[in-house]
């Protein structure tokens, strides 16, 4: 019977995460260590039809400009959200909440997005299971910051702008 009651616990446990929209953080990529260089989709690569890069209803080309490769050698932080909006609200919240980001950083911090269905090889790299997360990446290519679920406008400012700042002193 106890073994049982744990079983239901744990049970109930993951599918509050899934619901929650957030996994269990079993990815092999963690923080402090280099993020994989990859090609990624760019809006050039599918002619400029979002439908072919994003299942997002509202995309922001700035997020699909460049490839992840590419990014990476720019010297500048990078925040890369993993989201598939076709089939996770939390997903299209988030995407929302980083264009507000975008709107603010964007001289600053190269934001890209990675969707499931679009860039698998991408999920793949990165150890990724289920959506969203969000990993922000610094000039030197280490990840330092990663977190599963969606995030508050806040919490991912005071991120970014404590990146920011330990990357300028």
């Amino acid at each position: 019977m106890c073994g049982s009651v744990q079983f239901r616990s744990l049970l109930l446990f993951i599918i509050g995460l899934t619901i929650a929209g957030c996994s269990i953080d079993d990815s092999g990529l963690k923080v402090g260590m280099s993020a994989p260089s990859l090609r990624t989709k760019t809006l050039n690569d599918v002619n400029g039809d979002f439908s072919r890069i994003t299942t997002y209803r509202y995309p922001d080309k700035r997020m699909y400009q460049i490839s992840l490769d590419q990014a990476l050698t720019l010297d500048k932080p990078i925040i890369l959200e993993f989201a598939t909006p076709g089939h996770c609200t939390v997903c299209d919240n988030q995407l929302q909440m980083l264009k507000a980001m975008l709107a603010k950083y964007e001289q600053d911090v190269i934001f890209l997005h990675m969707d499931q269905y679009q860039n698998p090889e991408a999920f793949k790299a990165f150890g990724v299971i289920g959506d969203p997360w969000t990993y922000v990446i610094d000039r030197k290519n280490i990840v330092r910051f990663k977190q599963p679920g969606r995030m508050l406008y806040n919490e991912l400012d005071l991120i970014i702008a404590g990146i920011l700042r330990s990357e300028s002193g």
